[in-house]
């Protein structure tokens, strides 16, 4: 079934359509939830918030530019919508756009990013945010200020700090990028 199959069964309400939009595409939105968010449960519930969302909305989506980035924005505002919930942050979630990424990486890349992620789920939720916004998603200090309700300091402020936790807390467990 290509990808205009599948979006146009869930666009009839096709139960089966949605079932293997849900497998294919779970793999993908997943990683963005925890990248957002401290713990695994509240990333699966984002998880579920966004394909309720996707589907909901579904009708909306007019063919124009990448389903999967599409998505992506879809996960991104919910992971920031429950970030603004639980520690009232000023979010301004229709403000996210995605951008596009390179997906070509090798296995080597996927271990590497998976010890980093692991470090940055460390992160203060104030410090990741805006962490996975500019390194990971690639949004300017500008954006991302809109984005929170900050101003474009605090938003490198921020940056800064989470930059500066990171190396301690990759200092105090001994890795570096000396090899």
């Amino acid at each position: 079934m290509t990808e205009q199959e599948l979006i146009q069964g869930c666009k009839s309400g096709n139960r089966k359509c949605q079932k293997l939009l849900y497998e294919q595409y779970a793999s993908v939105l997943y990683p963005i939830c925890l990248r957002y968010l401290r713990h695994r449960e509240d990333a699966e519930d984002v998880l579920l918030e966004t394909f309720y969302k996707i589907f909901s909305k579904i009708e909306k989506y007019s063919f124009k530019g990448s389903f999967e980035g599409w998505m992506k924005r879809i996960c991104i505002n919910e992971a920031l919508m429950h970030l603004r919930k639980r520690n009232n942050f000023n979010l301004s979630i229709d403000a996210v756009s995605y951008h596009m990424k390179d997906d070509s990486h090798t296995i080597e890349d996927h271990l590497f990013a998976d010890d980093i992620m692991h470090v940055v789920e460390q992160l203060p939720d104030g410090y990741r945010t805006v962490f996975n916004l500019f390194v990971i998603e690639g949004y300017k200090h500008r954006e991302i200020a809109e984005i929170l309700g900050i101003s474009i300091n605090t938003s490198k402020s921020q940056l800064i700090q989470a930059k500066r936790k990171l190396a301690s807390i990759l200092k105090k467990n001994r890795i570096s990028n000396t090899g």
